[in-house]
C-alpha cells in the first residue's frame, strides 16, 4: 500500500434520500412479513388483518416509489445509476479477497459518484426491473376481483401472478440480507449505517493504488 490512509468527511446523502431509503426498507420488510403470513407461513395477526395491512403497505410503497422516481430524475440523481465497467473487476476482487486483507475500497465515494460499479448494476436492476415488476404484479393480485369486469381473465392466471409475486419477494429478502451485510464492510462496522442516518460519510482522502487492483485498472 502507498502512503498512510487518511479519512475525510463528506456530505453524501440528502435528507429526502435518507428518508426514502429507510421508509422503503421498513415497507419492504413489513410487506414480506405480512405476505408470508398470508401464505400461511406463521400466525401473527390473522389472515384478514395481514391482507389489509399488506394492501395498505403496498399502496403506500407505490406512492413513495413514485416520489422517489420523480426526485431521482428532477435532481439529476439518475446519473448515480448509470452502469459502468470501469474498475468493476477491481471491486469484485476487493469484495472477494481484498476486504479480508484490510485493503481500502478501490473506488472512492463522492457526491457525484455515490455507488461503485457493482452497486450501480445491482441498484439499476433492482429499481428499473425488479421493483416495478413486483408492484405491477402486486396491483394485478390486488385487483383480481375486477379481472372479469375488465376483460383480463382471458390472458391472466392468478396462480402465475401469485408465483411471480412470491419469487420476487424472496429475491428482495435475499437482497436485504446481502445489503445489511454489506453495510458492515466499511472502515468500521457501523460506518455506512451511520452515514445513511446523518448524511455524512467518511471516505479515504486519497485513492490508494494496490497491486491487486492492477487487473481492474486495465479494463
Amino acid at each position: 500500500m502507498d502512503a498512510a490512509i487518511k479519512m475525510k468527511r463528506i456530505y453524501l446523502y440528502s435528507r429526502f434520500e435518507r428518508f426514502w431509503h429507510w421508509l422503503q426498507a421498513v415497507l419492504i420488510i413489513l410487506l414480506i412479513i405480512t405476505g408470508l403470513e398470508i401464505h400461511g407461513s406463521y400466525h401473527l395477526m390473522g389472515y384478514e388483518k395481514a391482507v389489509s395491512m399488506h394492501n395498505f403497505l403496498g399502496l403506500t410503497w407505490l406512492v413513495l416509489f413514485a416520489f422517489i422516481v420523480f426526485w431521482v430524475f428532477t435532481t439529476g440523481e439518475w446519473r448515480q445509476y448509470v452502469p459502468t465497467t470501469k474498475k468493476l473487476f477491481a471491486v469484485v476482487l476487493y469484495y472477494s479477497w481484498g476486504i479480508f486483507k484490510g485493503k481500502p475500497h478501490p473506488v472512492e465515494k463522492s457526491p457525484g459518484s455515490k455507488h461503485n460499479p457493482l452497486q450501480r448494476l445491482t441498484y439499476l436492476a433492482l429499481t428499473a426491473a425488479l421493483l416495478p415488476v413486483q408492484m405491477v404484479v402486486g396491483l394485478l393480485y390486488y385487483t383480481y376481483n375486477h379481472w372479469t369486469q375488465w376483460g383480463m381473465e382471458s390472458f391472466l392466471n392468478l396462480e402465475v401472478v401469485a408465483t411471480i409475486h412470491l419469487v420476487i419477494a424472496f429475491l428482495l429478502l435475499n437482497f436485504i440480507i446481502v445489503h445489511v451485510y454489506m453495510t458492515t464492510t466499511g472502515h468500521t462496522i457501523f460506518a455506512h449505517i451511520k452515514a445513511m442516518i446523518t448524511g455524512w460519510e467518511e471516505v479515504y482522502e486519497t485513492t490508494q493504488i494496490h497491486d491487486w487492483e492492477t487487473a481492474g485498472r486495465r479494463k
